[in-house]
């Protein structure tokens, strides 16, 4: 079984970290389960940033092949004319294609060579077709996907989603319905997420006072992540919880000013800590001294920091709108709450005031991520699932010339 990926940008990337996390541990489970997996990606991160990675030639990372190629104009649809021309020529060679994006060039294209070469794809999208992102889309947007995008779809053997939640927003649009959706989370290597270094650096280097209560945020600092209700409920949290220090773990220089003001407006200053993006050993050793991980977003698909905080038994406070929120409270591994500062403040006041909770959360939460978010358990149901597609598509082309 021969799989191409194709996605925006890989590994070690790092704008698009949640997406590009999670595909790649997926190819390297897969790899390691005997699939033949290969990437085709750019040398992008953001639009105008480059990964220092060698071009036009193969990369193994992890047992993955993958090749990096460099972008063309115009940079911010991650156009490259390589990719293009090597999806034309070798494209033939894979029994199933899995895209891992919309509204970049790299679901036009891989959709438009599996068509053109009668091959199966598949379709990952990470959330960007759900209610909120789609109502704040700009009207270049609206045009690209009524004359581009739901064709893309149109044409997929699979829709694959990453909660229930996804899988629901995007039922609410009129996007092709008529092929098969299945929904699988998003996934953890538990083996490569645990810290080379003393837990205890991670508040010796932000000077986190002894005895205080960390409530962590993980993630892009953007204004879809619902920061301005946190901040607020924080202030609240602090009234009740004065020993208590909020971490914003994350970097969007758009938003910086935005969020600047925010923590001014709510006098929480000083009880704030913004360390920028964490990665590898520091954000182990962040997940791994905190008390509670929040997510208080206006959207969210699968988010993989709520699967790295589940895995770490960390009681989690969830907004309603993110994906997964419905397992996470079915499995009370942590409270699902409305996006509002009250309701907010109040869960988070719970937990830090209930040990007896949060000591059963800990519990709950690492049995579910265990037993249904670390990619042991995930890989085989994507194997299921390419066997699937690909057994369907020879079946279907059997008597066609």
């Amino acid at each position: 079984m021969k799989i191409l990926h194709i996605i925006p940008t890989y590994t070690p990337a790092r704008f698009a970290s949640g997406p590009i996390n999670a595909t790649h541990d997926l190819n390297k489970w897969l790899s390691q389960k005997g699939v033949d997996i290969t990437v085709y990606t750019t040398n992008a991160d953001k639009p105008n940033d480059k990964i220092n990675v060698p071009v036009n030639r193969e990369v193994n990372i992890d047992g993955v092949k993958v090749f990096y190629f460099q972008t063309s104009f115009p940079r911010f649809w991650y156009y490259s004319s390589a990719l293009r021309k090597k999806l034309k020529e070798s494209i033939q060679k894979f029994d199933l294609i899995h895209i891992s994006s919309v509204f970049l060039s790299a679901s036009t294209l891989g959709a438009y060579y599996a068509k053109k070469f009668k091959k199966p794809y598949i379709i990952s999208f990470f959330g960007t077709l759900m209610k909120v992102p789609m109502s704040h889309g700009t009207l270049k947007k609206k045009i690209y996907l009524n004359l581009i995008e739901k064709r893309n779809l149109r044409g997929a053997s699979v829709i694959h989603f990453t909660s229930e939640k996804e899988k629901k927003d995007y039922e609410l649009f009129n996007l092709p319905k008529n092929k098969k959706k299945i929904v699988i989370f998003s996934g953890i290597d538990p083996n490569v997420f645990k810290p080379n270094i003393d837990p205890k650096f991670f508040r010796e280097k932000f000077n986190i006072p002894v005895g205080d209560k960390v409530i962590l945020f993980l993630g892009r600092l953007s204004w879809i992540k619902g920061i301005d209700t946190l901040i607020p409920a924080f202030g609240e949290v602090l009234k009740k919880n004065p020993q208590t220090t909020l971490v914003l773990a994350g970097q969007d220089a758009d938003y910086n000013k935005e969020i600047g003001q925010l923590i001014f407006e709510s006098n929480v200053g000083d009880k704030v800590i913004t360390p920028g993006p964490i990665f590898g050993d520091e954000k182990a050793a962040a997940l791994s001294q905190s008390d509670i991980f929040v997510l208080s977003s206006y959207s969210e698909a699968g988010s993989l920091a709520v699967i790295e905080a589940l895995l770490y038994g960390i009681p989690t406070v969830i907004t309603e709108n993110c994906g997964m929120s419905h397992e996470i409270g079915r499995a009370g591994a942590g409270i699902v709450v409305k996006k509002n500062i009250e309701d907010l403040s109040e869960a988070l006041i719970r937990i830090l005031n209930d040990d007896n909770l949060a000591g059963e959360m800990k519990k709950r939460a690492r049995v579910f991520a265990e037993n249904e978010l670390v990619f042991s358990k995930i890989v085989d149901k994507y194997i299921k699932l390419y066997e699937e597609v690909i057994n369907d598509h020879k079946e279907n082309n059997k008597y066609r010339t």
